[in-house]
């Protein structure tokens, strides 16, 4: 880069070539006097004491300090949160561990209670960084334990539940009154000993009928001694049988939910009067159906002849 120099007192301009080397000269000459500078006030607040050095460096080293502790207080405040966020956390889980296990029909794992008496005065001892980390691990490790136990408790209590809704407990006929119940009587039409293998329920004729539990219908027709029947299937063997109807209101093949009415009070068949013949089947053995009944809310208030 050239440079022309024109003044009044040069009798011809003159020129003036800067090189690279030049600038980078200045340079060189510019940062040894900032440094020798820099230098040269620190050593003279070193070993001369300036007051004004003194406070100034003083200063610099307080705001930086008051950085780093703010940083980590900050991070530490963070991390406290964190940790009390997963302790109510792991509380919540807890709890609603127990009332799903009772649910579920589950015994809920308990942490097992510290033996002996423990006393003595509140010392508060703050947790350091390393051990609020290590703590907020270890909840973290926990809360996923938890999740696991309360996966398996929901599966449980999702079977449950299918169960419940495949047991007959549902009582049949609303506002009956209880007739002869399961075991040996005397039969009604020939007066000898014989064999019930049901619940007899005594209501109006047309009284609607409903499912015990949900089930698919395998058969609804007539038969020569129960007369109008129908036969639901609740899976696993459990059957359950509504006989003597007056009216049939599903077929073989129907899906039917709890409670669904599936045909009415009758005196068809073998049988004295209007009523419903109720059984509960096991792989073909007749079962007490009050065994299965007693399980729901209804059963205990029903009318007894």
């Amino acid at each position: 880069m050239q440079i022309i120099l024109v003044s009044r007192h040069m009798k011809a301009a003159r020129t003036v070539t800067i090189m690279p080397r030049h600038v980078l000269a200045v340079l060189a000459v510019f940062f040894a006097l900032v440094f020798s500078t820099s230098a040269l006030f620190s050593w003279l607040s070193v070993h001369l004491r300036l007051p004004l050095v003194e406070s100034l460096m003083l200063s610099l080293q307080q705001q930086e300090s008051k950085k780093v502790q703010d940083y980590v207080s900050n991070n530490l405040q963070l991390m406290a949160t964190r940790l009390g966020e997963l302790q109510a956390k792991v509380l919540q889980l807890d709890s609603l561990g127990q009332r799903i296990s009772g649910l579920a029909g589950a015994k809920a794992e308990t942490p097992a209670k510290t033996k002996g008496g423990q006393g003595g005065p509140y010392l508060p001892a703050p947790l350091t960084a390393d051990e609020l980390q290590q703590e907020i691990e270890r909840l973290a490790a926990t809360i996923e334990h938890k999740t696991d136990e309360l996966a398996v408790l929901e599966s449980r209590l999702l079977e449950k539940r299918v169960k419940d809704r495949l047991l007959p407990t549902t009582l049949p006929v609303k506002e009956a009154v209880l007739g002869s119940v399961f075991g040996h009587r005397n039969d009604p039409i020939a007066g000898l000993r014989a064999m019930h293998e049901g619940l007899d329920f005594n209501a109006e004729t047309g009284t609607p009928v409903l499912a015990a539990a949900d089930g698919v219908v395998i058969s609804a027709e007539y038969h020569g001694e129960f007369g109008n029947m129908i036969d639901v299937d609740h899976g696993d063997g459990l059957t359950s049988r509504y006989a003597h109807l007056s009216l049939l209101n599903v077929k073989s093949g129907t899906l039917v939910k709890r409670g669904q009415q599936i045909g009415a009070v009758g005196s068809t068949g073998r049988s004295t009067g209007a009523h419903l013949h109720f059984e509960v089947r096991m792989l073909g053995v007749a079962q007490n159906p009050a065994l299965f009944l007693k399980q729901g809310l209804e059963f205990a208030q029903i009318k007894r002849r």
